[in-house]
């Protein structure tokens, strides 16, 4: 039988040595993601050509051998495009080191420990459109130990039963010219999204500064951002943030300054005379520009298929639970073979200071879990941690 291999790392070697040695199989197609990968350089070993990837989240069509039986995705963050899996007789499979449909998703292991899961497993699926919703070709469980950390339990118990279970299904398919297949029931779905940093609560300082958000418009040309950092430049102004796009031959910018109080009037002055050059600034002043001490700054990150309510939903835990968005982007991304929309937020939000990190993260995780999307959470590092990182460089 044909197989052609797509992973990465140590799994996805161990699976490459165990099978190759299987009487029957023949590996025509290695891809990897990159050529010091441990799985390239095991196949380099074996005299087996690697096809390298490109793009390292999409398999390409060409990636995979033509009259290929049975691809088989062991450790890999790359999607197999529908062309790729269509070169394949059976199609494709995967390992994933839970029992699914429980904790789809790319941190599957870590999400088994976080919620005290007493019993872990493994599933090899089939690859197909979703979130490691395809049919069940295999499983099998074992106990978490007390104690037991995600990498523990992944090394102790789940990689050598990946690699047990791949290895049966493969040898199925060979021996029977097909893979089981048996589907997910949805009802038991959780979602096992990606893990960032803890949320850190951090005090803001008061600051010697003046904030001003400025907002120009006008007929883009060439140097029109020169001149805005040329007035900051002279007035000792830090550049903090700001966003810029040309929209049908116009300019339209915002950017937030931060200038010592002295200089800001001044500064002010010399921003609104760029109007005689044809442009329309309005210019905002607060002295406040640090978050309060009853609130605290935290970076939301959301990642998913896109569909309808996705906002509206987020908008209305935070808003019950007194959460300001002080900043919102959100942008629709079409990719891949299948044209799937892929729908995104970034936000910055101002926290109370008495709701609790386990509050925040357990009632965003229900949102993540119920809509099928990853929500990450990080710090958001504060003058002070900036002024201090700053110091110990120095040192």
């Amino acid at each position: 039988m044909k197989c052609a291999l797509v992973g990465s790392r140590f799994f996805a070697a161990s699976v490459f040595e165990a099978l190759r040695k299987e009487e029957g199989i023949e590996f025509t197609s290695i891809v990897a993601p990159a050529a010091d990968d441990q799985l390239a350089l095991a196949a380099r070993a074996a005299g087996v050509a690697v096809h390298v990837l490109d793009n390292p989240r999409l398999v390409p069509g060409n990636a995979v051998a033509e009259g290929t039986d049975l691809i088989i995705a062991a450790h890999t963050h790359a999607r197999v495009s529908d062309e790729a899996l269509a070169r394949s007789r059976l199609g494709g499979i995967g390992y994933h080191p839970s029992l699914l449909p429980r904790h789809r998703g790319i941190a599957a292991v870590e999400w088994t420990i976080l919620e005290g899961d007493p019993i872990a497993g493994g599933s090899v699926y089939h690859l197909a459109d979703g979130w490691d919703a395809g049919a069940i070709a295999a499983q099998d469980w074992c106990f978490v130990a007390k104690g037991e950390t995600a990498r523990e339990l992944w090394e102790r118990a789940l990689a050598p039963m990946g690699l047990a279970l791949l290895s049966k299904v493969v040898h199925c398919a060979r021996l029977q010219g097909d893979v089981p297949a048996y589907p997910q029931d949805p009802r038991f779905a959780t979602k096992a999204p990606m893990i960032r940093r803890s949320v850190v609560l951090t005090e803001e300082i008061s600051s010697t500064t003046t904030s001003l958000v400025v907002t120009i418009v006008g007929p883009d040309r060439h140097g029109i951002v020169s001149l805005l950092s040329d007035r900051a430049q002279r007035f000792g102004a830090n550049w903090a943030a700001s966003r810029m796009t040309r929209l049908a031959g116009e300019f339209a910018g915002m950017v937030h300054f931060e200038v010592p109080r002295e200089n800001a009037d001044a500064l002010a002055t010399a921003l609104r005379g760029l109007e005689s050059s044809g442009l329309q600034v309005v210019i905002a002043k607060s002295d406040g520009a640090n978050v309060p001490t009853s609130l605290r700054g935290v970076e939301l990150e959301l990642v998913g298929d896109d569909r309808l309510g996705i906002v509206s939903s987020l908008t209305k835990i935070l808003a019950e639970r007194g959460i300001s968005i002080e900043n919102i982007h959100t942008e629709i991304v079409r990719g891949g073979v299948s044209g799937k929309q892929t729908f995104k937020i970034g936000a910055h939000l101002l926290v109370p200071a008495a709701l609790s990190v386990d509050e925040l993260r357990r009632e965003l995780g229900t949102l993540a879990r119920e809509m099928m999307v990853d929500i990450a959470l990080g710090e958001r590092q504060t003058q002070s941690q900036a002024s201090t990182q700053a110091h110990s460089q120095v040192k």
